[in-house]
């Protein structure tokens, strides 16, 4: 059965990309390399004994993914990662964001809807809660007002959805809303490649940690929360990736229950940005180089996932610890500087 997986050389695309072709789904790329690079594709064949199909195409050109879905009719399903996704930049180059993110989606939809049946797997975010009332956040926690452009496009990118299934009784759908994915691949073949200063706390550490930057800034001490910094829930991408196949397989297999629906995707454990250093630390074995400066407008307090839904409902559940996704995280930032 052909997946097409947008952004599929990215750092959660490509680690997707490597399950589907484990569980023996045929796997067609579309990536412009806007935020990744061709090499990654040796590393999905390093690791699976196959490289994918490929195509380097840019999604925002409307007639070129209109060709693309005439050549390739036999996708079965899509998984739709690609998207800018870098809270600061959104913020100061909303339209930008707006164009890549929403666009681009539109008119991936608009090809599903041509089809018999599709089913669409998407990628959103734990942003569309922003700093919910109740920890662990359920699915059922109110959506709020976007802190940024970029959280705005997931919310928006979920309605869009939700209202193209309403009319599209042939397209089934799933969003899920991810948390904080770090780590890198077991094989050391394939990770996080963050292009120029990192937006993500983790590649930011390693980078510290192997001298690349000179020093780590904790954005506010002084948090209503155990040790006074920001609480994250930080999921492992091998684990990440499993959902999307999981996911997947429960639309094409027809056990949705509807045809939209949402699952959190986490650990159901929130880490402290300290305790996330500490554990680096303990991994490493090296002492981090870090400073506690002011608070990051926009920051929110604590984010975790109540993950009951996705283990019950999916039957899929995190498996790695963050000491584990540390390690990996750690081993690839030495092997990509070596």
């Amino acid at each position: 059965m052909k997946v097409l997986v947008t952004g599929g050389l990215g750092f959660i695309g490509s680690h997707t990309v490597v399950e589907l072709q484990n569980k023996g789904f045929e796997v067609v790329i579309i990536d412009d390399c806007s935020n990744s690079d061709e090499n990654v594709l040796d590393g999905i064949k390093a690791i699976t004994g196959k490289k994918p199909l490929y195509e380097k195409l840019d999604l925002k050109e409307k007639h070129k993914v209109e060709d693309f879905f005439q050549r390739y009719q036999d996708v079965a399903g899509v998984i739709h990662f690609a998207a800018s996704k870098a809270v600061g930049e959104s913020v100061e180059k909303p339209l930008l964001y707006y164009e890549n993110n929403i666009g681009t989606l539109v008119y991936v939809l608009k090809e599903l809807c041509k089809k018999n049946k599709a089913s669409f797997i998407f990628s959103s975010s734990c942003t569309v809660y922003g700093q919910a009332d109740k920890m662990p956040i359920t699915e059922d926690a109110p959506v709020k007002v976007a802190e940024s452009p970029y959280g705005n496009t997931k919310q928006m990118g979920e309605e869009i959805i939700a209202d193209t299934c309403k009319v599209t009784p042939s397209l089934n759908a799933i969003a899920l809303r991810y948390f904080n994915p770090m780590g890198a691949h077991p094989s050391g073949e394939i990770g996080e490649l963050p292009i120029g200063v990192p937006q993500n706390l983790v590649p930011f550490i390693t980078q510290t940690g192997i001298g690349l930057r000179d020093q780590l800034s904790v954005f506010g001490d002084d948090y209503p929360t155990p040790d006074g910094t920001c609480i994250r829930d930080y999921i492992y991408v091998v684990d990440l990736a499993k959902a999307h196949v999981v996911a997947l397989e429960r639309l094409l297999n027809g056990k949705n229950e509807s045809n939209f629906e949402v699952f959190n995707v986490g650990t159901g454990t929130g880490s402290s940005v300290l305790e996330a250093i500490k554990s680096f630390e303990k991994v490493s074995g090296r002492k981090l180089n870090y400073k506690i400066v002011d608070r990051r407008p926009g920051d929110i307090t604590t984010a975790y996932a109540d993950t009951t839904k996705a283990n019950k409902v999916l039957g899929w559940k995190a498996e790695y610890t963050l000491e584990q996704a540390m390690n990996y995280a750690w081993i690839w930032e030495q092997k990509i500087r070596d």
